[in-house]
């Protein structure tokens, strides 16, 4: 059965302190940078967000009425949440980095991110056009899902904040739209 077309565009969360210092999130707000990022969107489409604060202040500042989708909470850092990357173990840190399978943090590991993701975006989209209002590490692993690239590109891909990622699905996957 083919499932109808659809357009889904990611949008990163805007600046946090936790990001312009280096540190791994908390359930933390946007900063003052964070709030002058984000203006509002002019779409009528459904309208999501993660359920972390940061991506509800976006959505709020985005003008959009976005629901709460677990699907689209970022990756859990577990222990190293709040924690500066200079202050973790060097050999635990390049371990995360370089093996996708990993999570010495004792949270998620990207391999499982991906996973998670691929299940949402198997769900996500009904037709129609959704704009969803998530994290880096979701729209990074969206990406891989919808490349159909391996886990360890993870790191290659930059999102900024208040970006805009578009997927399309046609038929039973999903394209990347530059």
């Amino acid at each position: 059965m083919t499932r109808p077309a659809a357009r889904l565009t990611l949008i990163s969360h805007a600046m946090t302190d936790a990001m312009s210092a280096g540190r791994f999130p908390r359930d933390e707000p946007l900063s003052d940078i964070g709030r002058r990022q984000a203006s509002p969107l002019d779409t009528d489409a459904r309208a999501l967000a993660g359920p972390e604060l940061r991506t509800r202040q976006t959505a709020e500042l985005l003008d959009l009425r976005a629901c709460i989708e677990p699907g689209l909470a970022d990756l859990d850092c577990g222990g190293w949440r709040g924690r500066a990357l200079h202050d973790l173990p060097p050999t635990e840190l390049e371990t995360w980095l370089t093996d996708p399978g990993q999570a010495p943090h004792g949270g998620e590991s990207i391999v499982g991110l991906v996973e998670r993701v691929a299940r949402w975006l198997a769900q996500a989209g009904d037709g129609g056009r959704t704009v969803a209002v998530t994290h880096p590490a979701v729209i990074r692993a969206a990406i891989l899902v919808a490349l159909d690239a391996p886990p360890e590109s993870f790191w290659r891909i930059d999102v900024a904040p208040v970006s805009h990622t578009v997927l399309h699905r046609r038929g039973g996957g999903w394209t990347l739209r530059l």
